[in-house]
């Protein structure tokens, strides 16, 4: 008589129903859980109030890398999501970190972050064409820079080599979305359904990177789009919208239109693990304070609860 076990990480397993066999293949079917959730170990000590939450670098854009480190640290957050083309330093504004970044300029990355105590978690939005050599470019620098994630707005005919790279390098990969382009029918990846479309049958380690607030401009409640996402969400970009609509702009959470405490309700629910990205578009230059109010504002909830 053979036991057949349910299909993990692509993978079929049978074995005949002895002791031996058994235990091993249980123990394989343990090892092979714990390399699918490697990606989503945060520590304790880089959450706030149980979830991993720092900032989008894009908050800062008007600011260096080294500068929206800094910013992150003094608001409160934990880790931080770099995105490509960000200046370096006030000191080497011409020198851009990317996945193209050298060896040197990444060291001086990781010892900015130790020295302030941040993660880096994530890296995006970023391209991720059907094109082997780009891809890995991009792995390559999550992997050298510590990160779980990348988040890309991938195309379908791309995932397959996706696939393979997030299996390879144990890296996970969410599909980010923008607002619904009323000119461009084309574009699809503001539609939660959609993006569960591409990722449902791959690795658990693909999923989303859902944007809150795009969702909001799209006219779709993000507890709705979370609910639909359920089990494939790899991060987040929280956002509070001072109206719902597609002229929102960013507000502190709690102020605007989103239901931010039930959204993170809803993470909760889940047992959400990965990273929560604070990526705050409005008062560019000025917006420290209210990216710590956000900080404040889930700090609360967890307090709360």
């Amino acid at each position: 008589m053979a036991i057949r076990f349910a299909r993990l990480a692509g993978n079929a397993y049978t074995t005949r129903h002895t002791p031996m066999n058994l235990k091993a293949l249980v123990l394989g079917l343990v090892a092979s859980a714990l390399i699918l959730r490697a990606e989503v170990e945060i520590p304790a000590e880089h959450r706030v109030g149980g979830f991993a939450l720092g900032c989008q670098a894009y908050t800062f854009h008007r600011f260096t890398a080294f500068e929206a480190i800094e910013k992150t640290a003094a608001a409160g957050g934990k880790v931080i999501e770099f995105y490509p083309g960000q200046a370096l330093s006030p000191e080497e504004r011409t020198v851009k970190l990317d996945h193209n970044a050298p060896e040197a300029v990444i060291q001086k990355v990781k010892d900015k972050l130790k020295k302030h105590g941040l993660l880096a978690v994530n890296y995006g939005v970023v391209g991720l064409p059907n094109n082997e050599a780009e891809c890995r470019k991009v792995f390559d620098f999550a992997k050298k820079m510590g990160m779980r994630a990348v988040t890309s707005e991938a195309k379908a005919d791309a995932m397959d080599l996706i696939e393979k790279l997030v299996k390879e390098y144990d890296i996970a990969m969410g599909i980010h979305n923008h607002p619904k382009r009323p000119n461009d029918p084309n574009y699809k990846h503001w539609d939660p359904n959609y993006i569960l479309s591409l990722v449902k049958d791959r690795d658990r380690r693909i999923g989303a990177c859902a944007d809150t607030g795009h969702f909001a401009r799209s006219g779709i409640k993000p507890v709705d789009a979370l609910k639909i996402l359920e089990g494939r969400l790899i991060s987040l970009h929280l956002k509070d919208l001072h109206e719902f609509s597609a002229r929102g702009h960013d507000v502190p959470f709690g102020t605007g239109q989103s239901d931010i405490a039930a959204t993170l309700q809803e993470l909760k629910r889940q047992n959400f693990q990965g990273n929560i990205s604070i990526e705050y578009e409005y008062n560019l230059e000025h917006s420290l304070p209210e990216v710590a109010q956000c900080v404040g504002f889930v700090r609360g909830f967890a307090a709360q609860r």
